[in-house]
């Protein structure tokens, strides 16, 4: 979002239309959430989370029903307290760990890497936000960038070595490798694209790679290409993918108090 601060009139219109498209993915996802709600919903009654295929619920009877498992004691005697769940369970997917430490190091690079990234995102988009409507802060958008810069870099590597562990693991593990089927190798490959492409729009822009041709003239186009595919794919693409499970299995892990 750093190209998109309003230098130059061409460049307030481009801004204006990457909001006007995080505007539709946001609506694509929210959608296809609720879409989802509506198929988990299905078939689910009293306090009861039984989803079944090919039946269409209610969002809300789910969400109220998933609610009433989290907050109440369990009663299979594998409850945990709910903080521990959360911190142990879906943010450090701990049950992961215990099954595979190569697998569980690779989903903390890229899960930790793309909220991360996705977090910050959210905070220039903010500022930018902010310095469109003429409201004061004590920095510029172009000093917040800089600012953001260091942890972009390096989460931004975080990402791609966790992309790449992927990559490695279904060339060369041969039961992952059986396992994979076309739309696995390109979900990753979506991931890499976008996460190079990241790579490549801040190298035009830093000029650390004009010793390769590309004029710093391009860093804009660069950077919207960037943030477009990462909102097609990295936010409205995710509730029609098998991308949903990092929203699917922890409301699982959460309602079943990190009971396998």
């Amino acid at each position: 979002m750093a190209y998109f601060s309003g230098l130059t009139d061409a460049l307030r219109i481009t801004f204006v239309q990457i909001m006007i498209l995080s505007a539709i993915a946001v609506v694509i996802f929210l959608y296809g959430m609720i879409i989802n709600l509506q198929k988990w919903g299905a078939g689910v009654t009293g306090y009861a989370l039984e989803p079944q295929e090919g039946k269409k619920g209610s969002a809300i009877t789910f969400l109220k029903t998933w609610w009433k498992q989290v907050t109440e004691e369990s009663h299979h005697g594998h409850g945990k307290p709910i903080l521990e769940v959360l911190i142990l369970d879906v943010l450090f997917q701990r049950r992961i760990l215990k099954r595979s430490p190569l697998r569980w190091f690779m989903h903390i690079l890229i899960f930790g890497g793309w909220m991360t990234l996705f977090a910050l995102s959210g905070l220039m988009f903010a500022v930018e936000m902010t310095h469109m409507i003429g409201i004061e802060l004590p920095f510029t958008p172009a000093e917040f960038r800089d600012l953001l810069s260091l942890p972009n870099y390096i989460f931004g590597y975080v990402l791609l070595i966790g992309v790449l562990i992927a990559l490695v693991r279904r060339l060369f593990v041969s039961e992952v490798r059986e396992a994979s089927i076309m739309y696995d190798w390109v979900l990753i490959g979506v991931v890499f694209l976008v996460t190079i492409s990241g790579f490549l729009a801040d190298g035009i822009r830093t000029g650390i790679i004009w010793d390769f041709g590309l004029d710093p003239s391009v860093a804009p186009p660069a950077a919207l290409f960037h943030s477009v595919i990462s909102l097609l794919f990295c936010i409205a693409f995710i509730p029609y993918s098998k991308y949903i499970h990092i929203i699917a299995i922890p409301l699982a892990i959460l309602a079943n108090k990190g009971g396998e």
